[in-house]
């Protein structure tokens, strides 16, 4: 996807949007299948040994869930993200030669394996689509798919596995030595400042999720599910603002903030906060650690990711036997963010003196501030456009299964635009529920158009008769011939 600065950047901003974006995309690819993992954690937590209702035959479940169900899932999102309905399917063929292959659950094999997939398919239908006659494209997709599909799997099986397997081990002893020298807690250095900048999905989807699906694999819980989505720091924070803000503006708002985030599990709502105050930082980084101490004192894990991160989350996932620790690590986090959050406030307003109008355009600075800044990796991820007078960089025809007829008008369509010799604009067909999110345009027969609509709210259709001879097309492409094309930057997503 073609990516766009933004207006205005501050220091180090476009660095942080393309990290930002990379976490965007790892979160698209985990996020989608949260709810798979809970109902795994759920039979985990229930039906093992160990469990609250031990059940042996149930307790079957646990193994082929972690082991087939929740990679290929990850798998075929990622390659769904960056290919399409083709990406995800070609994502998950190459993926099983990794879980056959291997001994232990392969997250991190299918966040790899999934997507890449998908690009080269994504290769190969660009070289093949300009070549294709008119008709045989169906024929031709399915067995480029086929062809590709069969040399990935068994790439995958027999050399890219082994090898994801050895970095598995590695990050196996990393996690036991990590948690057997006692510096966790120092995970809240990194954790809270990347949080504020938006950097979480990094650190979660990233690296956090993988680690703690491993260790639940073997123990049944983990630690890492914890490290960064404990609530009781921004519960902390939210209450000393509460209760040592001057500003009634911030006042009357923080309740709701705090229900939000303390049920809602949406830690978003907390970071404008922190930006109004920076220092404050070192209250929740104190929280966070004193909470990540907690949880490994009372040697606790939930079962699942928590997403979201809320209370009522954690109450969901917590194994038997565990909630004391849980409550603890989250109830010591909060106090010691609000005793150090308190101590901040009362000292910088002292330090400052500032008035009560400067405190609320503290707070709505802030938040505007937070909100660009969130703006600018979704902006990139999703390739958005700055200059509305600049043609697409992509064309999608869609129908009802993105084979038949939408892959013959885009063979068509694609060929004039050679023979026009336009260039720069990718056209690719897709199902009408499958178009991807970076499309500029869609061609669409106009009997679906309403169904397209309610699908894709925003997306700009060009409705059309046939998707061969419209007259819609001929005027598509001689605005296309005289539509300047877009400064977009080289950097790109998904190539």
């Amino acid at each position: 996807m073609s990516a766009t600065p933004t207006t205005t950047k501050p220091l180090g901003g476009g660095v942080r949007a393309r990290i930002q974006a990379f976490g965007g995309f790892l979160t698209a690819m985990v996020i989608p299948n949260v709810g798979a993992f809970i109902a795994w954690g759920f039979v985990t937590a229930l039906f093992i040994p160990t469990g609250w209702m031990p059940n042996e035959e149930f307790a079957q479940l646990v193994g082929p869930m972690i082991s087939y169900m929740l990679p290929l899932l990850i798998a075929f999102t990622g390659g769904r993200l960056v290919h399409g309905a083709r990406g995800g399917v070609i994502g998950a063929v190459g993926t099983i030669g990794l879980i056959v292959g291997a001994g232990i659950p392969m997250f991190l094999g299918a966040m790899i394996m999934g997507p890449l997939s998908a690009y080269l398919l994504k290769r190969v239908d660009r070289f093949l689509e300009p070549r294709m006659r008119a008709g045989l494209e169906m024929l031709v997709n399915n067995f480029s798919l086929g062809i590709l599909g069969f040399g990935l799997c068994l790439l995958s099986f027999a050399a890219i596995g082994p090898g994801i397997e050895e970095l598995n081990k590695l990050l196996l002893a990393g996690i036991n030595a990590l948690v057997a020298t006692g510096v966790l807690p120092l995970l809240a250095l990194l954790n809270e400042p990347a949080k504020v900048l938006f950097l979480n999905n990094v650190i979660d989807q990233g690296v956090y999720y993988p680690l703690g699906l491993q260790q639940a694999a073997t123990q049944g819980k983990s630690i890492f599910f914890m490290v960064a989505s404990n609530p009781g720091p921004g519960l902390g924070l939210l209450t000393a603002f509460l209760f040592f803000s001057k500003s009634k503006l911030i006042r009357r708002s923080t309740p709701s903030a705090i229900l939000i985030h303390f049920i809602g599990g949406i830690h978003e709502i907390y970071f404008p906060y922190v930006l109004m105050k920076p220092l404050t930082i070192v209250g929740m980084i104190a929280g966070a650690a004193s909470g990540i101490a907690t949880f490994s004192l009372f040697d606790v894990g939930l079962v699942a990711g928590p997403s979201p991160g809320s209370i009522v989350s954690y109450l969901l996932l917590t194994p038997r036997g565990n909630y004391l620790g849980v409550l603890t690590g989250v109830l010591v986090a909060a106090i010691v963010t609000f005793v150090v959050t308190a101590a901040i406030l009362k000292f910088d307003r002292f330090r400052s003196g500032s008035t009560l109008d400067e405190e609320d355009e503290g707070l709505e600075a802030a938040q505007n501030k937070s909100s660009s800044m969130k703006a600018e990796g979704r902006s990139l991820l999703a390739g958005a456009l700055t200059q509305t007078d600049a043609r697409p960089t992509s064309i999608v025809f869609a129908c009802d299964a993105g084979m038949g007829s939408s892959a013959m008008g885009a063979s068509v369509f694609r060929k004039r635009l050679t023979k026009a010799g336009i260039t720069g604009i990718a056209v690719t067909h897709a199902a009408i529920e499958n178009i991807p999110i970076d499309t500029g345009l869609a061609v669409i027969q106009q009997n679906l158009v309403e169904r397209a609509r309610r699908v894709h709210p925003h997306l700009t259709i060009i409705p059309i008769a046939n998707y061969l001879g419209d007259p819609a097309l001929d005027e598509l492409q001689e605005k296309l011939a005289g539509t300047p094309a877009p400064e977009a930057s080289q950097d790109t997503l998904n190539g």
